[in-house]
């Protein structure tokens, strides 16, 4: 089997680029049907209408709120109606999801805009679904990852900062599940094996989130950029994309998809959820005591969840607990990418001593 790396063609990343989105976007064809999710309908359509000196060809459509296969065949009808060439998502991950999802089914160019910094799906070649009730259900593989990540680094500086938190926990299993990865000989996203260059980026992902990530958590408190913010932005979205994605998923997201069913936890964002599933996955790996403190140090110092009440708006249940196990563990989900059996005990016991942390 070969190493492939998967990327988006290209990546763009500065304060104010939004406003030079025509420049960005000139060698695509029109017209372009852009996703967007309700505050990007409100506050950046007359930006991207003033690049564009208000042409004709851009086509502007709100997005419901959640990545469902009837949202992705609404915008189908709406991209066949106006003709549209090019798909845009502009928003959070459900919105890009939602874009891909339009450019899956109608092999068009996508392009990822995101303004928040929560989750690394800009830069991948999946798409995301959930049923209408929130459940995770299923992904859509893209032929080819988006043809321009453009990330306007001023838009998230601005943004709610609990975003940028939920997009570091989303970061920081990227090593860790990378890892098992290499450790089990499990094919990525891509149909190959890591790269050695996939699992530097994964590395590096790691090792910024652990130096940069409570400086650029205190930047983005203050509405004040830094170089620390600029590098926690790269690697949430681009170093965590495509490390994921070149490396491949484990326990992290297998435990992130199953707590999807639990309503009680639907007021979590995603990547808060995976940065809990990571300290599962280290537990379950029985990994040296101190990289499990560093992680949850980290988790504690800029707000994301260590302990089964910090992801439950209500006490878990055991029955909640052997039902978030026995759904990580199903061929649906990532465990097979550990390098050893996972069974639901397993997972449930790794869980059950997350009580303990956080006290």
């Amino acid at each position: 089997m070969p190493k492939v790396l998967a990327s988006p063609l290209k990546y763009i990343q500065g304060p104010g680029e939004l406003s030079n989105i025509q420049f960005h976007l000139s060698h695509f064809d029109g017209p372009i049907l852009f996703v967007m999710t309700g505050f990007a309908h409100t506050h950046l359509k007359n930006l991207i209408n003033e690049s564009y000196k208000k042409s004709e060809i851009l086509i502007f459509e709100k997005f419901n709120g959640e990545c469902t296969k009837n949202e992705i065949e609404r915008f189908r009808t709406i991209y066949h109606t106006h003709s549209c060439k090019t798909v845009v998502g502009i928003g959070g991950g459900k919105a890009i999801d939602t874009a891909k999802g339009v450019a899956f089914y109608e092999n068009c160019p996508v392009i990822s805009i995101p303004t928040i910094a929560s989750t690394d799906a800009p830069t991948s070649a999946i798409a995301v679904t959930y049923t209408d009730d929130h459940v995770f259900d299923g992904n859509l593989l893209l032929s080819k990852n988006p043809d321009l990540v453009l990330v306007d680094t001023t838009i998230i500086l601005n943004a709610p900062v609990r975003f940028l938190v939920a997009g570091m926990g989303d970061a920081l299993s990227t090593y860790f599940e990378a890892r098992a990865n290499e450790a089990s000989g499990h094919e990525n996203f891509v149909g190959g094996k890591p790269t050695n260059t996939s699992f530097a980026l994964a590395k590096l992902c790691y090792d910024l989130l652990i130096r940069d990530g409570l400086k650029a958590k205190t930047s983005a408190d203050k509405k004040e950029w830094s170089k620390e913010f600029e590098n926690i932005i790269e690697a949430n979205i681009y170093l965590s994309g495509v490390g994921f994605e070149s490396n491949g998923l484990a326990c992290a997201h297998s435990v992130y998809n199953a707590l999807t069913i639990l309503p009680n936890c639907h007021h979590m964002y995603h990547g808060e959820l995976v940065a809990f599933g990571a300290i599962v996955q280290l537990i379950l790996e029985n990994r040296p005591e101190e990289e499990i403190t560093e992680v949850i140090k980290f988790c504690l110092s800029i707000g994301l969840p260590v302990s089964l009440r910090d992801i439950s708006n209500q006490e878990l249940t055991p029955d909640d607990i052997i039902k978030v196990a026995k759904v990580a563990c199903s061929p649906e989900n990532f465990m097979a990418s550990e390098p050893f059996e996972v069974t639901p005990e397993m997972v449930i016991d790794a869980m059950n001593k997350l009580k303990n942390f956080g006290n």
